[in-house]
């Protein structure tokens, strides 16, 4: 194809991509390799904590031709997921600490699937106009530096937080992408526009993100709550608050999420209540219903007594306002002391003494 047709081509795809709901699409050159450094110190300082998977896979994390021999060219896609933009509603519900916060994009279906589907549509679409073509779609799925091979394709620019800023949508979105042997016409690299703003530095509950640019996934209630399999350390449970799934405080004071959308993908909407229910109820959900309540969500991926770890913490860190509220607390945490994993029993224990029971 000659580059007019690859521009025409370009159109078009962004064109049914907007058809299949995707907030946007830009593409960029196969390669990563400017963001290699940052990831290789990024792992020298440990920063990873359990995720050793980070540091697997060699340099085929940051170029995509060693991942998937042929990749000329990175679809990068971007897909709102907010369901409420009311921010001030999402504030309110971090002060109320008898109820649960979990991270607003994993109040509905889990996004992996959904995305991987929409691409392989997309990608399926462009097939049929070109009569074939070799790609392979990923989400959050496999050694891909997403954020940079977004970034270089002017989706946005990795904030200070280090999640994706656009400036029209702010950062409440996911991102996909689609490794295809098309030399498609690259965007140009998005400017950073974080200038000298430190909000995020300074909301983070347990002082994660330690410079600009620089998150230690070891103190980050995300990774505690999610990646962490063992004991979350003391030291930061405090901090933790009603937080029991992943924590959304730097994006809540970026700036420029007051541009954030409303997300179009019913999918996303909450499910169960999640968006404000109460930790004890949540607590005492046997296994069954964790699995039955939370089928086609992410967060059933942490299991069960990860998510009765998180809650314990929450709990302990509550401030009943009434001698019933502190009865009833104390009743669902006594009740869990014996569980089979030790890993609830000790959070459970700490949450008594917390609570000076």
């Amino acid at each position: 194809m000659n580059p007019s047709q690859l521009n025409e081509l370009a159109t078009d795809i962004r064109q049914w991509g907007s058809e299949l709901g995707f907030a946007d699409i830009n593409f960029s050159e196969a390669s990563a390799t400017q963001a290699e450094h940052f990831l290789h110190q990024w792992l020298d300082r440990g920063f990873h904590g359990e995720m050793e998977w980070m540091a697997r896979h060699g340099s085929k994390r940051s170029r995509p031709n060693e991942l998937v021999p042929g990749t000329l060219s990175v679809i990068s896609a971007r897909l709102d997921y907010l369901s409420n933009p009311d921010q001030e509603q999402m504030e309110r519900l971090l002060q109320q600490n008898e109820k649960a916060y979990i991270s607003r994009y994993a109040l509905g279906r889990d996004y992996h699937k959904l995305m991987r589907k929409r691409l392989a549509l997309l990608a399926e679409r462009i097939r049929e106009q070109l009569g074939e073509l070799n790609y392979r779609v990923f989400t959050d799925s496999a050694p891909v530096m997403e954020k940079a091979l977004a970034e270089q394709a002017g989706l946005g620019w990795i904030g200070k937080h280090t999640n994706l800023i656009n400036s029209r949508s702010g950062s409440w979105f996911f991102l996909g992408e689609i490794y295809t042997d098309l030399p498609l016409p690259p965007n140009t690299h998005a400017v950073n526009h974080c200038g000298s703003c430190s909000r995020c530095l300074t909301a983070c509950p347990t002082q994660a993100i330690v410079a600009p640019y620089q998150l230690d996934a070891r103190r980050c209630i995300s990774y505690l709550t999610i990646e962490l399999a063992g004991s979350i350390p003391v030291e930061f449970r405090k901090a933790m608050g009603n937080r029991i799934y992943g924590c959304d405080d730097c994006q809540l004071v970026c700036p420029w999420n007051r541009f954030a959308k409303m997300t179009g993908e019913q999918d996303f909407l909450p499910r169960q209540g999640l968006d404000a229910k109460d930790l004890v109820e949540l607590f005492n959900w046997s296994e069954s219903e964790f699995d039955e309540k939370l089928l086609g969500s992410a967060i059933r991926r942490i299991g069960h007594p990860r998510w009765l770890r998180n809650i314990a913490v929450a709990l302990g860190n509550c401030r009943p306002t009434s001698t019933e509220q502190k009865r009833v607390i104390i009743e669902a945490l006594t009740a869990r002391l014996n569980h089979p994993a030790e890993l609830v029993g000790e959070h459970v224990r700490w949450a008594l003494g917390e609570l000076g029971n």
